[in-house]
């Protein structure tokens, strides 16, 4: 039992071992029946009957029977229980009614169910059938229409599959309600405020991925009953659940979604109109917490307020805990999150767990809101067998209707009329094929915090095709990469004022990527949006939160009409293929250096081909996987120019020169995930070839006849051609002589001589944090551009790199966050590096001078950043090899934490994924030194490795560290290297650039004191 469910089992004064599953559940205190009194009468006043005398009788009735009797009086006297019956679905077996988180009805038994829809009478407690199978099919998915009725529910149709039917309660007339369609279920229906019926179906052909495919997908559809046209609404990844209307008359549903997501825990509740339009965030993106909620429904006249099961992924099925949320408090994790029932007075915790629910108690399905504190459901104590129960805000529950030593009862539905909520004006355009995109301002929200404004120059406008049935997984597409075919629309130019209004396809997923001046994307969307046909969608900006409103102002955009997308390097759509877009620029710039017989001989890249070219180049490139961090990524964490692959390019590998379109091609592949094949059918190789076919011809009959989409991405529109002319690179010749200085280099007597005998010296931060400094004497050396340089005067310097524990004395809510892991089933966000003695990181440049302005501020010094010159002569030490401590190939691992065999660790595996032992090249991709052991995966504490000659630890390697230098076209100079660096990319005089803005995940800074005099004062 987690935290939370003992101290509410305390506050009952009982243990959960105590309580027998058979034993009537009636729980509650005379304080909690007290409380649940005093509102009845503040609530209702006059109207509330008994309630002086409730309290009367509370004050004389002994405990048990006689207290819990009044309880179940008083409960049932509220006026919210307007009803004298209700709907329940009695059946045997309640867990074999469910499916497992990730599916829908379609991959449940059929038949083998005993079940049957009820009416229980409140009055006499009586059980009338209102509909039983007559094979054991399933029933299920109850929903009253507003009038009272009518009901639908899902069974299995005529034809065999899942299907939708209405029954008459007055008549007992029973109809199928959706088509008949060869491969397609229907299931999980509502009514509509205007005599529509919206339910899941099978339509795209999809598969659960994680699964291979074998799980079907069902996305939402509606029914228009006047003219028997189904519609898609939903082309969703993966399955969605539970639609509901709310009091507003939009639609409320659960959805899933794991594009570049930890899947476990990205299910997201979602709202639309009823015509599909408007699909917004309800509850819950970039959370891990709650992983699912289920049976989400609204609390009576509230479009904010809703109650829902809150589950996990694997383990219990689609039951856990109740609770209670408000939106307009807060949509991520729990800051929504109003009271967990039972647990009055206990605050929500968001816990990230997979099995979220294994051990929690009692354990609900199906709530039923009759007012904002009042809940009718189906519980249980053992998760086999559920009754229908009371129960409300202040842990008072009384059984209605107890499970029997066979039967459960569950899906409790009140037999009244209610409200019908007002009809929403249809926006969908007959005959549209596209729809308008957007977004007001996008450096609005958190996906482009701290980017400043001109960066942005552009969105990439892409397409998702996601897994058919029996097929997909982790590696389907591409190795770490993405889960899904992805293929680019177009781009559109974002204007001065950040706005931008585009076309692109109806009925599609799409997804945007913000681009800086050189066409790298700044910010994952990982998700996706769809417009229906005609539709305008629109967004505030990036990643902004649904309770922030829009201002109202016209922007630039808007003052005229949407741009058409401009293709692609001006060609068709197309799957996004490493064989079609990335093979050609190596076959052109790179095969004349990177042959077979080249890589046999020093292990260079092997280019030759396709297969080989992708296997060699994508351990390059850093980026975000399958399953990255939940939570909302920090601006350009996944940027291209984090990636080797383009820091070698934008050094000048070699004199190669690519063309812009060269560029444009590698880069995308980068933002894209690095995917390898544009196809499914490619994906699905020769082997299941034939059977993929199959049923992406379904897919594509099926798209035309729900959507209206007459598209086949498996058409491969450029096929590669091995016929590109070897561009041999810019000739750089052997190089100048490096410039010689005299009396360097020079040994560690030296060195520490040149120190004139001065000590380290602390400064104190406050909170008992210091810093420590280590003396830099002025001096000449010859760089790693072989040019000679001078440091005029000497200085102090920071031993180390500045640590997470001394950072937050000038900014205490900084977090270094996660590193991602690799492979798929995650359990949490990745590895935590939040360490107080790590050095800090994701601290941009300009955030690192802020630090150094404030520690002057208080200790009356001059504080900076170093010089790049100063940066590598301290590091040097007086030494003239590439590393401190020796040649590039010493071994570093007492010396520096670099990239060494240790990163090994990273090829994982396992649901919580565990290192593999022994793993294949395959999946131990990450270039490293596997000679060396330095001891840690990832970040060191400050210090843990030697000095050099003059005390500074972590010169080399831990994280790279802002200069006051710039490259030539501006950016900022990071040096020394990372944990995730080889030797080679971290050598005294390597250097890396990137915008002052940037919070760069493997970058930290180190600072310098100029005056020697007040230092020794300290």
């Amino acid at each position: 039992m987690n935290c939370r469910g003992m101290m509410i089992w305390a506050a009952f004064g009982m243990l959960s071992a105590g309580w027998s599953a058979a034993a009537e559940l009636t729980h509650g205190t005379r304080e909690t029946l007290r409380a649940a009194i005093e509102d009845l009468m503040a609530t209702h006043g006059e109207v509330a009957p008994g309630g002086v005398s409730y309290l009367q009788r509370l004050d004389e009735v002994a405990d048990g029977a006689e207290l819990e009797a009044l309880r179940k009086e008083v409960m049932l006297a509220s006026p919210a229980v307007d009803f004298r019956s209700m709907l329940v679905v009695e059946r045997a077996d309640v867990n074999g009614g469910l499916p497992a988180n990730w599916q829908s009805n379609a991959d449940m038994a059929k038949t083998g169910h005993r079940n049957r829809i009820l009416e229980f009478s409140l009055a006499d407690g009586s059980l009338k059938p209102v509909h039983e199978p007559e094979h054991g099919e399933f029933v299920g998915d109850v929903d009253l229409d507003f009038d009272g009725g009518r009901i639908l529910f899902s069974s299995i149709g005529g034809h065999g599959g899942w299907a939708v039917f209405e029954k008459d309660l007055a008549t007992g007339e029973c109809v199928e309600v959706t088509p008949v369609d060869e491969g397609v279920d229907f299931m999980d229906a509502c009514y509509l405020p205007d005599g529509r019926i919206m339910f899941a179906a099978t339509s795209g052909f999809q598969g659960v991925p994680c699964v291979g495919g074998r799980d079907k997908v069902a996305n939402l559809h509606v029914l228009d009953r006047g003219t028997g046209e189904v519609r898609r609404l939903c082309f969703d990844q993966e399955n969605n659940w539970c639609p509901t209307v709310l009091p507003n008359g939009k639609v409320m549903y659960l959805r899933w979604e794991y594009t570049d997501s930890a899947h476990y825990f990205s299910r997201v509740l979602m709202h639309m109109n009823p015509d599909g339009t408007n699909q917004k965030e309800y509850y819950g993106s970039n959370s891990y917490w709650p992983n699912s909620m289920f049976y989400a429904r609204p609390l009576p006249g509230s479009s904010s307020k809703f109650v829902a099961v809150v589950s996990g992924h694997h383990g219990v099925r689609r039951a856990g805990e109740l609770v209670v949320f408000d939106n307009a408090l807060g949509r991520h994790e729990a800051s929504g999150a109003i009271q967990r029932i039972p647990g009055a007075g206990v605050a929500v915790e968001a816990v990230t767990m997979d099995g979220l629910v294994n051990r929690s108690f009692p354990r609900f399905l199906h709530p039923w809101p009759l007012s904002d504190k009042l809940f009718l459901v189906s519980m249980s104590l053992d998760g086999e067998r559920f009754g229908i129960y009371l129960v409300d805000v202040f842990d008072n529950m009384v059984p209605l209707l107890e499970a029997k030593r066979k039967w459960s009862y569950v899906e409790p539905v009140p037999l009244r009329k209610t409200v019908r909520p007002p009809e929403r004006e249809d926006l969908v355009v007959k005959g549209e094929s596209e729809a308008v995109f957007y977004i007001q301002d996008i450096y609005e929200g958190g996906g482009l915090d701290g980017v400043p404004r001109g960066t942005v120059k552009g969105v990439k406008v892409y397409k998702y095709e996601y897994a058919p049935r029996d097929s997909g997984g982790h590696y389907a597409i591409g190795m770490e990469g993405p889960w899904d075919v992805r293929s680019v629309l177009g781009t559109a130019p974002v204007n001065e004022d950040g706005s931008v209004m585009f076309r692109a396809p109806a009925n599609t997923p799409v997804a945007f990527a913000p681009l800086d001046g050189e066409g790298k994307s700044l910010q994952m969307m990982r998700s996706w949006t769809t417009g229906m046909p005609g539709e305008v969608v629109s967004c505030i900006g990036c990643h902004e939160s649904q309770n922030q409103a829009p201002d109202g102002r016209a922007t630039l955009a808007s003052e005229k009409p949407p741009v058409e997308l401009e293709e692609w390097l001006g060609g068709p759509v197309r799957g996004f293929s490493f064989e079609r877009e990335v093979q050609p620029v190596l076959d052109r710039h790179c095969i004349g250096c990177h042959t077979r017989r080249d890589a046999k001989e020093d292990g260079r890249p092997d280019f030759s081909e396709p297969t080989r070219s992708y296997d060699a180049l994508h351990p390059y490139v850093r980026r975000n996987g399958p399953e990255g961090d939940y939570h909302l990524l920090t601006p350009a964490e996944f940027h291209a120019d984090t990636s080797e692959l383009m820091q070698l390019l934008k050094e000048g590998h070699h004199g190669v020169e690519l063309d812009g379109e060269s560029v444009e091609r590698i880069v995308t592949w980068i933002d894209m995930n690095v995917p390898k094949y544009g196809t499914w059918t490619e994906a699905a190789g020769r082997r299941r070839a034939e059977e993929a076919v199959v049923m992406l011809e379904r897919r594509k009959e099926s798209r035309e006849k729900y959507a209206g989409l007459r598209v086949d991405p498996e058409v491969v529109v450029n096929p590669y051609r091995k016929t590109e002319k070897f561009v041999k690179p810019r000739e750089t010749g052997a190089g100048r002589q490096p410039d010689v200085v005299r009396d360097w280099p020079f040994g560690e007597r030296a060195a520490v001589a040149m120190q004139e005998g001065r000590k380290p010296v602390a400064l104190e931060l406050g909170g008992g944090v210091t810093m420590d400094f280590r003396y830099v004497p002025a001096g000449s050396f010859v760089n790693g551009a072989g040019w000679a340089a001078r440091v005029g005067e000497g200085f102090w310097m920071g031993a180390c790199e500045v640590s997470l524990e001394q950072y937050r004395r000038f900014r205490p809510d900084h977090v270094n966050g996660v590193y991602d892991m690799h492979y798929k089933d995650q359990v949490d966000r990745g590895y935590y590096m939040n360490e107080p003695e790590f050095p800090v990181i994701r601290v941009s440049w300009d955030e690192a001078r802020e630090f150094c302005a404030w520690l002057s501020g208080k200790t009356g010094l001059k504080v900076e950043l170093p010089a790049g010159d100063e940066w590598e002569w301290a590091c040097r030490a007086g030494a003239g090899t590439a590393m401190n401590y020796g040649a590039v190939d010493a071994d570093f691992g007492r010396e520096a934490n670099l990239a060494d065999v240790s990163m090994r660790k990273m090829a994982v595996k396992g649901v919580n994924p565990k290192p593999i032992p022994n793993p294949s090249p395959e999946l131990d991709f990450i270039p490293k030194v596997a000679t060396v052991n330095d001891g840690v995966l990832h970040l060191a504490k400050t210090g843990s490795y030697r000095a050099n000659r003059w005390g500074l630890h972590d010169m080399h390697g831990n994280v790279a560290e802002w200069t006051d230098e710039e490259t030539g076209d501006g950016e900022k100079v990071v040096r020394g290297g990372s944990w995730r660096d080889r030797p080679k990319r971290a050598t005294a005089g390597e250097k890396v650039g990137y915008p002052a803005w940037q919070r760069v995940y493997n970058v930290g800074f180190r600072v310098v004191v100029r005056v020697d005099e007040g230092m020794a004062g300290q």
